[in-house]
Formats: structure tokens, C-alpha cells, sequence
């Protein structure tokens, strides 16, 4: 990898190379105007996920549908981005990191404003689906974006895209809350108008890249999970993704009859809930990786939040203890999001645009799956199994990760030096496109 394909992505993101001596540690806020703008539209997009979780029991009270009928607005969304996760490098290779971001972007618009507009649950759930392929071609742009324009390195470029996505999943039940005790449609309209906001800075303050990019094959995500460090990680993030929906879509539901059924109160819950996501990746996360290797601190957290999980069952009848195993599993995600994105990101000496579409694509959709699930097996179980299935799905995702960790040494930071490329010339080669 040349300097040159460096200076050509600091010219691209409008931010300068120095190409004497490496430049001296800076504070992660430090960080180009490019940088805030996509941040800012990941904290919009982001929000997305839990947007609809406070108003899911206006949805099915006002359009007569049944809880797995509204559950089914996350699954569509989740499917689709999943889905479209696999092509998204191939896309952005070709026409470039900013024409997809912002066809993401006016995919969000459009379809959060017709999801507002609909007048029967059918409808949203349909719409929801054409929000999710926005979603992807944003989501997994972004990151590898965000990567390459930052200052310090690809680790502070993960913590703040983590901090983006946490922000986004504490804001988007509040506003859902908010705007949703007004009506159920109010969400939708006050996203798109955040997201139209989003747009426009991008397109202020994100320059094009001043090459064509090298385009990459649409095979490549799919390749590129027959990598066993990569393929575990992803298969790994499938079950963990069933316990981290699980506790986000199921719980209103669970709530409901312990008297926090209202779309304030549930927003309110969530915002707690993603909040504690957002401090555990932005610092706990980073605090753990430098005491002990990223495995390790995977093989830890995710027993802690089976056993959360466990206590969510036994605590199904109990407003207080259901509310605490919320937050407490929003500071244990925190944490598993931002080790396992940085463990994909490093797993392999593919571009990290590539590893991230393949991860992203297999994680959302074992997210797909929980929703619908959960509310069918409380109605055919019991209002605890849901848990008690997500803590068992958690518990899959470690037996993957011990039994695949001799294929894990490079997402720990032990690789062969020769023949590497520098981690941080290479997270911006990618940025621009230049795999």
C-alpha cells in the first residue's frame, strides 16, 4: 500500500497526511468535519432499530394486529439489511463510498416518511423492509467511512462508530417515545426528517473520492466467510444477535402487563437501556481490550449476559427487576458490540470493507429471527421462555467462539508481520474505495 493512496483519501475526506513522522496521539473527539457528518447520520440511522420498540403495542392496538404481526417490523427491516449487507462493498467499489451513502440515506427518507403515511400494519411492515435496504447500503459504508477518515487509528474509529450506534439505539426509543404518545406515526415522520438533515451535511461536508474506486466482486462477502477466523466471528455474532433482539423486541410486550405499557414509559426504559450501551463501548469496552485479548473478554461478557437473560425469565413478573436486567444487558452489549466489530475488523488481512459486509449480513440476520420468535414461544410457552431461549442461543455463541479460537489469533493481534500492511494505511486506502 503507497502513501500516495493515503494522501489521495485524506484529500478525499478532507483531512490532511503528514508524510514524515507518525502524527501525535489525539483525543478521540479530535476528528474532521467528515468524520462528524457521517457519525451524525449513523446516530440518525441507527436509531432506526429501536424506533418502533415504545409504540410496538400502539401499533397493534390502533391497527388490530396481533404482537407477532408488530414484531414482524423488525424482522422485515433486519432480513432486508441483512440480506443487502452481501452486496453493499460491491456496490460502494463502484460507484463510490458517498453515492451509496446518500442512496442509503434517501432510501431512509422515503420509506420512514410511507411507513408514517400507511394505514395498516401490512403496509409498514412492507415499508420497514425498503427502510432496511436504505439502512445497509448506509450502515456498511459508513463504517469503513468512518475508518478511513478518522484521526487515531482504526480502534478510535471503531469506538466511534460504536459510539454512534449506541447514541442512535438510546435516541431512538426516546423520540420513538416521545413523538409516539402523540401518535403512533409520529416516529416515522420525525426520522425522516433527522435522516433529511443527515443527507444534507454528508453532502456539505463529505468530498468525493478523487479516483475511481477498484472495483470488488460481488462474490467477495460471500468468499470471505469461508475464512475460519472470519466465518467463526460470524457465526458467533448469528446467536448472539437472537439474545440482543430478544431483550429489545420482546421486552415492551413483557412490560405491558406490569403497567409500562405506554409509549413514554417504554422509551424511557430503552433510552436507559441504550445509554448503558453507549458508555460500556466507548470506555469499558477499550479498557478491557488493553488487560486481556479480545477473545477473552468475549468469552466473559457473553456468560454475563446469558445469566442477565436467565434473570429477565425469573424476574417476568417483576416491573423493577425486568427494567434492571434491561440496563444491566445494555452495558453487557455495549461491550460485546464494540470487541467483536473490532475482532472482525482485524480477524483477516481482507478489506475491511468486505469482512464487514459478510459479519453484518450473517449478524442482522440472526436478529431477524428473534422478534417473531420470541413473541410465538411466549404464547405457546410462556411470557419467561423467550429469555430463557435467547440465554441458550448466547450460550451457542461462546461454545463457536472457544471451539474456533485457533482461528482467532489474529483478531487478538498475533499475525505473522511479513507481507502486512499497516493497519492504519490500509483502513484508509479502504475508505476511498481502494481495496
Amino acid at each position: 500500500m503507497s502513501r500516495a493512496n493515503a494522501d489521495a483519501t485524506a484529500q478525499a475526506t478532507g483531512t490532511t497526511a503528514n508524510a514524515g513522522a507518525p502524527e501525535p496521539a489525539r483525543s478521540i473527539l479530535h476528528q474532521p468535519t467528515a468524520v462528524w457528518a457521517v457519525a451524525f447520520a449513523c446516530v440518525i440511522a441507527f436509531m432506526g432499530i429501536g424506533l418502533v420498540d415504545p409504540i410496538l403495542p400502539a401499533i397493534a392496538r390502533d391497527l388490530a394486529a396481533t404482537p407477532t404481526e408488530t414484531e414482524m417490523l423488525f424482522t422485515s427491516y433486519l432480513v432486508i439489511t441483512g440480506i443487502a449487507m452481501f452486496f453493499t462493498s460491491w456496490l460502494s467499489s463502484r460507484i463510490g463510498a458517498k453515492r451509496t451513502l446518500l442512496i442509503g440515506l434517501a432510501l431512509i427518507i422515503a420509506f420512514a416518511l410511507a411507513a408514517g403515511l400507511s394505514q395498516n400494519v401490512e403496509s409498514i411492515i412492507g415499508f420497514r423492509a425498503g427502510w432496511g435496504l436504505g439502512n445497509a447500503l448506509f450502515i456498511s459504508t459508513a463504517l469503513a467511512t468512518i475508518v478511513g477518515a478518522a484521526s487515531g487509528g482504526t480502534s478510535s474509529a471503531i469506538i466511534l462508530y460504536e459510539a454512534a450506534l449506541g447514541l442512535g439505539i438510546a435516541i431512538g426509543p426516546l423520540i420513538g417515545g416521545l413523538l409516539g404518545s402523540l401518535s403512533w406515526r409520529g416516529p416515522f415522520f420525525g426520522s425522516a426528517t433527522l435522516m433529511a438533515v443527515g443527507f444534507i451535511a454528508i453532502v456539505v461536508m463529505l468530498k468525493s473520492e478523487p479516483t475511481r474506486p477498484a472495483p470488488i466482486r460481488v462474490s467477495a462477502p460471500f468468499r470471505a466467510l469461508a475464512r475460519p477466523g472470519l466465518g467463526v466471528l460470524a457465526a458467533a455474532a448469528f446467536f448472539y444477535n437472537i439474545g440482543f433482539f430478544v431483550l429489545l423486541a420482546y421486552t415492551p410486550f413483557a412490560l405491558v402487563p406490569l403497567g409500562l405499557g405506554s409509549a413514554v414509559t417504554l422509551g424511557l426504559v430503552f433510552f436507559g437501556w441504550g445509554l448503558s450501551l453507549a458508555v460500556t463501548s466507548v470506555w469499558v469496552a477499550p479498557l478491557l481490550t488493553r488487560r486481556m485479548p479480545r477473545t477473552q473478554v468475549l468469552w466473559i461478557v457473553l456468560p454475563l449476559l446469558a445469566l442477565d437473560l436467565l434473570a429477565a425469565a425469573v424476574s417476568i413478573g417483576s416491573a423493577v427487576g425486568l427494567v434492571a436486567c434491561v440496563v444491566v444487558g445494555g452495558l453487557l452489549l455495549g461491550v460485546l458490540n464494540t470487541v467483536l466489530t473490532e475482532c472482525v475488523m482485524e480477524a483477516t488481512d481482507l478489506p475491511r470493507s468486505v469482512a464487514s459486509s459478510a459479519y453484518s449480513g450473517v449478524r442482522f440476520l440472526g436478529g431477524a429471527i428473534a422478534p417473531p420468535a420470541a413473541t410465538l414461544l411466549a404464547a405457546s410457552v410462556g411470557p419467561a421462555s423467550p429469555f430463557v431461549g435467547a440465554a441458550a442461543s448466547v450460550l451457542v455463541a461462546v461454545a463457536i467462539l472457544v471451539a474456533g479460537h485457533r482461528h482467532l489469533g489474529r483478531a487478538n493481534g498475533r499475525v505473522d508481520p511479513l507481507g502486512q500492511v499497516d493497519p492504519l494505511e490500509e483502513a484508509e486506502a479502504i475508505g476511498a474505495g481502494d481495496s
